[in-house]
């Protein structure tokens, strides 16, 4: 059952399109991975999701519900669902307030738990779910590491029993020691919650092992969408083999070859005609459809969907 669907999302910033036609489905259940280059909208488009950001066009529906139809009286019921795990566990957290307070805060704003006694009582058990000891509620976000100021951002999205949580690279501020620590966190969550993610991250190795679907955002757009074995295994579309091709291995007889992509990303402010990825795509002998025409998502032959004019 799909929880959340895009459809022909877009996001303008004056004349910068950071994200544009997307359309996209996740299931109930699931934890679709975005990965791509920084600055191709990944952000954008998770933000964009929960009407942090409006969209300029398209529609974005949940369990049912279109929510771009919504005004912000009528969303903020709706929020409670729809939670995110920001990147930098620091700057999210107010520093003025205790941690008991910050995960209590949205008990108040939805009238969830009405004495003070039971938010404590709320606020104890969420902090135990992720971990920490119920005396972090009394100390502040200074006093803990970044890996302890993640699990108290992940308390504070959990503590409306959301549906839905996007997870804006909740990793890539922490520590290579904390970071399974927090996938596993979150991974157990999601099994005892019931809950559905969006996770964004640019570490590959960490979307594997996470995610049910990828989808690989280029300037904007979504280039492949897949299922993360299939994708793994063959991928189509140039961009993505470039980025596979680029993640670390041990076994040197796994290795595979390096794809140098030539050049930098174009300017948002003025993207190339046709296809986005073609003046650095490693393809030769490109038909002329990749210089004028703007490829589609289609399904391929493994089952995948890329928007590309060369992919098989």
């Amino acid at each position: 059952m799909s929880l959340l669907a895009l459809s022909r999302l877009t996001k303008h910033f004056g004349p910068v399109r950071a994200v544009e036609e997307i359309s996209l489905e996740v299931e109930q259940g699931e934890t679709l991975g975005l990965v791509g280059e920084s600055g191709c909208g990944k952000s954008t488009l998770g933000r964009t999701v929960l009407r942090l950001y409006e969209p300029t066009s398209g529609t974005i529906t949940f369990d049912g519900k279109d929510l771009t139809t919504l005004s912000q009286r009528a969303l903020r019921p709706m929020r409670r669902n729809l939670q995110m795990i920001f990147q930098d566990p620091y700057a999210s957290l107010n520093p003025r307030m205790s941690v008991g307070a910050a995960i209590a805060e949205p008990l108040e704003i939805h009238d969830l738990v009405p004495t003070k006694q039971e938010r404590a009582a709320r606020v104890q058990e969420l902090l135990a779910k992720v971990g920490l000891r119920a005396d972090a509620a009394q100390r502040y976000p200074h006093e803990f590491s970044g890996g302890q100021r993640q699990r108290i951002g992940i308390a504070r999205a959990l503590a409306c029993k959301p549906k839905f949580i996007v997870c804006d690279e909740p990793i890539s501020a922490l520590d290579v020691s904390i970071q399974a620590q927090i996938v596993n966190l979150l991974e157990d969550l999601q099994t005892a919650e019931g809950l559905t993610y969006l996770f964004i991250s640019h570490d590959l190795k960490i979307v594997q092992h996470i995610c049910d679907r990828v989808a690989v955002m280029y300037l904007g757009r979504i280039v492949e969408l897949a299922d993360a074995k299939t994708l793994y295994r063959t991928p189509k579309h140039p961009y993505t083999q470039a980025l596979l091709s680029a993640v670390p291995r041990i076994d040197p007889k796994s290795r595979k070859d390096r794809i140098i992509l030539q050049g930098d990303v174009p300017s948002p402010l003025a993207p190339p005609p046709g296809c986005p990825f073609h003046p650095r795509c490693p393809v030769k002998d490109k038909p002329q459809a990749c210089f004028k025409e703007l490829p589609k998502l289609r399904v391929l032959s493994n089952g995948a969907q890329a928007a590309c004019h060369v992919a098989d």
